[in-house]
């Protein structure tokens, strides 16, 4: 009996560091659910969570239901990383048709997590060069390419720091709105170019939270209607603070764009 109750609170253990490690990549609930209740499978046991938007409640039990255990583990703060999903993903299934032991998946784990992130100066170059392709394809001039890539790579910088420091998320978003839509303005201000509102326009479109959103909906079709609105809200409230940042901005240009 002490085995079993054991074997269920170890492996509750590894999944739930498992499902908030999936939680802080971007992954929508109901795949976390499905490949957390896979890896369960392959030892017995059967598991049901409940996700909330920092937060996860696992129980584990056994096919029998004569042994129950619970968790709860707080989500983790962390960018989107589709590589980290993808090998967890692969993990899961791994467990499943090759019954690995728990050693075994704590190993690979931690050298799935423990995998360098991308280079934080490529990242900062990559970003700019995307943004700045935003404004080409929103029809903005070659002024306007240049004032949002120059605006965005300044402003994801400010992020970049900021998140660093652990610094409230919303304030970092505002800020680095704020920042980077009062560079891209500068177009406006000085009348360089025929496109300033495009670059105004598409100069914080680096900081819009796409993955949120998109697995807010997914959330909510799936049924998962708690932490789908969560996500909802929270990528609503960054939106807000993108709006409000580019609004102090547009209100120190004086209204030019009307």
């Amino acid at each position: 009996m002490n085995n079993v109750h054991e074997e269920l609170k170890s492996v509750s253990q590894f999944l739930s560091e498992y499902a908030t490690c999936l939680m802080a990549s971007g992954v929508h609930t109901s795949r976390i659910v499905r490949n957390t209740a896979r890896i369960a499978e392959s030892f017995g046991f059967e598991a049901h969570m409940t996700l909330f938007h920092k937060t996860i409640i696992m129980t584990l039990r056994n096919k029998e239901n004569t042994h129950v255990y619970s968790i709860v583990n707080t989500a983790k703060a962390g960018g989107v990383n589709f590589a980290i999903n993808s090998d967890l993903s692969a993990l899961s299934w791994d467990a499943y048709d090759k019954h690995l032991s728990l050693d075994t998946l704590w190993e690979r784990f931690r050298a799935i997590t423990g995998k360098p992130r991308i280079n934080p100066w490529q990242m900062w170059i990559l970003v700019g060069l995307a943004n700045a392709s935003f404004c080409r394809l929103f029809n903005g001039d070659w002024i306007a390419v240049a004032a949002v890539l120059v605006a965005t790579l300044v402003g994801f910088r400010i992020k970049q720091l900021l998140g660093d420091r652990h610094v409230n998320h919303y304030f970092t978003f505002s800020i680095s709105a704020f920042i980077a839509s009062l560079i891209a303005s500068i177009t406006l201000w000085q009348q360089w170019g025929d496109t300033p509102d495009i670059a105004i326009g598409t100069s914080v479109l680096y900081l819009i939270p796409g993955v949120p959103l998109i697995n807010g909906v997914i959330d909510i079709i799936e049924g998962h209607v708690l932490a789908g609105t969560a996500r909802l809200i929270n990528a609503l409230l960054l939106i807000i603070c993108i709006a409000f940042g580019m609004g102090v901005t547009l209100l120190m240009m004086g209204g030019k764009l009307l």
